[in-house]
């Protein structure tokens, strides 16, 4: 008995397409299950390939990079004057405001010796809630970007070079750094309506830019 034999077992190829032979495509015909795939050149990624995230909304360029709301940066743009300002009258209501409330209150009740402390009572509450409540904004606007009256506009205070926040520390500098805004008859504070990033005085010291986060605003 040969191998060539065909009663011999043992010299029989094995038929295609039995299981536990692999089998190769067909040249010409498109892989079908069990044969890897590979999405087509050009093509764009379907289910089951590897796509790549978007970056985030507002994600600041490395540096080096154009700044935020620059020609081909493709960020946010810069706030304008207006907003600022919007901002900045928002801030100082809700800073300010419920102080002089209370104490306006004392003084409509006080009219004797009792009245009197009464009003001491709620100038002190004012007061202190005017302290607490500006180093909770200045807290705010280094960690996050947004005071309330930021928020409330749609802009964000962020770092010239990279875009992070700047931190309390450095808010609180670039809150002293206004000095120089209203040094010279206030012209800092208006230093935006001309500069090409919108920025004061203040904002130039200490490297940092205000952005629009709302494009609605």
């Amino acid at each position: 008995m040969s191998f060539g034999d065909p009663n011999n077992p043992y010299g029989q190829q094995p038929p295609q397409g039995q299981p536990g032979h692999p089998q190769q495509a067909p040249q010409g015909v498109p892989p079908q299950y069990g044969y890897p795939q590979q999405p087509p050149q050009g093509a764009v990624p379907q289910y089951g390939y590897p796509q790549q995230a978007p970056p985030p909304y507002g994600a600041y360029p490395p540096p080096g990079m154009p700044a935020p709301g620059m020609p081909g940066s493709g960020m946010p743009p810069l706030a304008h004057w207006g907003l600022r300002v919007g901002a900045y009258l928002l801030d100082l209501l809700i800073i300010l405001g419920p102080m002089y409330a209370l104490i306006g209150l004392g003084a409509a009740v006080a009219s004797d010796e009792s009245t009197e402390a009464i009003a001491g009572i709620l100038s002190l509450i004012g007061m202190l809630y005017t302290l607490g409540m500006a180093v909770f904004q200045l807290y705010k606007e280094g960690t996050t970007g947004q005071s309330i009256g930021k928020r409330i506009v749609g802009i964000s205070l962020h770092r010239e070079t990279d875009g992070s926040t700047i931190g309390f520390g450095m808010a609180f500098v670039r809150k002293l750094a206004h000095f120089l805004d209203g040094a010279a008859c206030y012209i800092g504070y208006l230093w935006p309506l001309w500069d090409e990033k919108k920025q004061t005085f203040a904002d130039k010291v200490c490297s940092t830019v205000v952005i629009k986060v709302n494009q609605n605003g």
